[in-house]
């Protein structure tokens, strides 16, 4: 593949063809997952943040690392553990002597990178999890009475295991809310734990090579922000994150303002990569599992009768089938 043409960068067609370029490369590295990575592709798309939940040893640090040497972006892993401190995090004020005397000045943590891997972000305190919520939204990091940007683009991808509970501190709501997404990360099948077994433990393993780079990926998100969306497919997305706060005996909360917001983000990110200028009610339709099962919280009775999220978002999808 050919650098990237940097006069080109207004082009969605040619930018949607890169973008595209960038989800194949990463296919090479990853065997399998190719839902995994495609959500995860319409997140970067949208600046939006990603919670992984699977078992260990699914690929997901390679996934991250991965989607660095494709985009050329710094990576960084933090392995959250419960005597991990915020400033582990975001860095500290360290004093330093000069010849003026002694001075703090500001040692910075590894958040600041473009991609952080947060690892199994639920074995942390919860102040340490807050510690991400800053970056996260606001992409700065406040240390004291000082604020640092961070470098743009800038992503999170937390994983936690849904099976081990024991010392680990569940992610708040609040702090839920903040991922766009919630990707369910599912063993996988026989032919493809070969291919993993043969990619990883062969002599030759895959070059993976730049395709773009940050400041192309940001020129994508301008472009994804532009795709239109008709009136109809916008009352769709609205009734669907309406229809999760009507009374319903297995809801007990149902999803916030942002969850429409990420609908809509994720819509228009999904029509761009497959070359489309217009969002349809499928993209909406497909995006709507990852936007929504973090942020739907299950009443008492669906916990004790076995009901899911997706089976909620599943019955309110069809009941608004176009």
């Amino acid at each position: 593949m050919s650098e990237l043409d940097k006069s080109r960068l207004q082009d969605p067609r040619y930018m949607a063809e890169r973008i595209a370029a960038c989800e194949a490369e990463i296919q090479k590295g990853i065997i399998g997952q190719r839902e995994i990575i495609r959500q995860v592709m319409l997140a970067m798309l949208t600046g939006g943040n990603v919670l992984l939940e699977g078992m260990p040893g699914l690929g997901k640090t390679r996934l991250v690392n991965t989607i660095g040497k494709v985009f050329d972006l710094s990576f960084k892993r933090i392995q959250f553990t419960p005597d991990l401190m915020p400033g582990d995090v975001t860095g500290t004020n360290i004093i330093v002597k000069n010849e003026q005397g002694s001075v703090f000045s500001f040692e910075r943590g590894p958040i600041f990178a473009n991609l952080i891997l947060a690892d199994e972000i639920n074995r942390a305190t919860p102040k340490t999890q807050s510690a991400l919520l800053e970056a996260m939204q606001e992409h700065t990091v406040t240390v004291g009475n000082d604020s640092h940007e961070l470098a743009e683009p800038f992503f999170v991808l937390a994983t936690q295991n849904p099976i081990e509970n024991e010392g680990t501190y569940p992610l708040p709501e609040a702090q839920l809310d903040r991922f766009m997404f919630k990707i369910l990360v599912r063993f996988p099948s026989k032919a493809e734990l070969m291919g993993i077994v043969a990619l990883t433990e062969g002599n030759q393993a895959p070059v993976i090579e730049k395709q773009m780079d940050g400041e192309g990926l940001l020129a994508a998100r301008a472009l994804v922000n532009q795709v239109p969306i008709a009136d109809a497919v916008m009352d769709y997305i609205l009734g669907i994150v309406m229809e999760t706060h009507a009374a319903n005996p297995h809801i007990r909360e149902g999803a916030s303002p942002r969850a429409a917001q990420s609908l809509i983000r994720a819509a228009r990110a999904k029509a761009f990569l497959e070359g489309r200028f217009n969002v349809s009610f499928q993209d909406v339709a497909e995006t709507a599992f990852p936007v929504l099962r973090h942020r739907i919280i299950l009443s008492f009775d669906a916990i004790s009768e076995g009901v899911t999220e997706d089976d909620i978002i599943k019955k309110i999808l069809d009941s608004k089938k176009q």
